[in-house]
């Protein structure tokens, strides 16, 4: 994931320029990008040989658990999602670890924090919407390195909305809080 993650936000990468990013090997960058290319994940950018750059094929990647068309590919989609979930907690406790080091103005700026909202299901879904148009102005960046001003930074912003299962009087989950 965090290869995708790189040619993504900084394409193309060659194998050996990917694992100096990252910090893995060489052969074991190599290795992943061919199986990232099998499914169509990630793609060659032209080159030849050992020096064969790779860009992601997309920006977004969306896996739907609930509609998986067998029980094996429903569990592999929740385990990737379950990978990814885990590397935006690293990744958040990354930043909380080195936020004191940062210039004022960036941890001034970081966010960090929960909301509970009582929704619907189309109102999550609406809400969903109304968030990414929020991210659209800023996505052109992305693959275009000349259009990102001078200071600015990459920047995460997770999107996670999903019912609580410990809301308060929820029944399912026996709480009373």
């Amino acid at each position: 994931m965090a290869l995708v993650a790189l040619l993504r936000h900084d394409s193309p990468q060659t194998a050996t320029q990917a694992a100096a990013a990252i910090g893995e090997s060489v052969a074991s960058c190599s290795f992943h990008l061919r199986q990232l290319a099998k499914y169509g994940l990630v793609e060659e950018a032209g080159g030849r040989g050992r020096e064969k750059p790779w860009r992601a094929t997309a920006m977004f990647t969306d896996l739907d658990t609930a509609a998986a068309a067998n029980p094996e590919s429903a569990a592999a989609a929740q385990a990737l999602r379950l990978a990814v979930g885990r590397q935006y907690f690293e990744l958040m406790a990354r930043w909380l670890q080195a936020e004191a080091g940062e210039p004022a103005e960036w941890r001034d700026a970081a966010q960090l924090g929960d909301t509970m909202l009582h929704l619907t299901a189309a109102e999550l879904a609406e809400l969903g919407g109304q968030l990414r148009g929020l991210l659209s102005p800023y996505l052109d960046r992305l693959g275009d390195p000349a259009r990102r001003p001078a200071d600015s930074r990459p920047v995460l912003v997770l999107n996670m909305a999903f019912p609580s299962l410990l809301a308060a009087g929820d029944a399912r989950t026996g709480g009373d809080r």
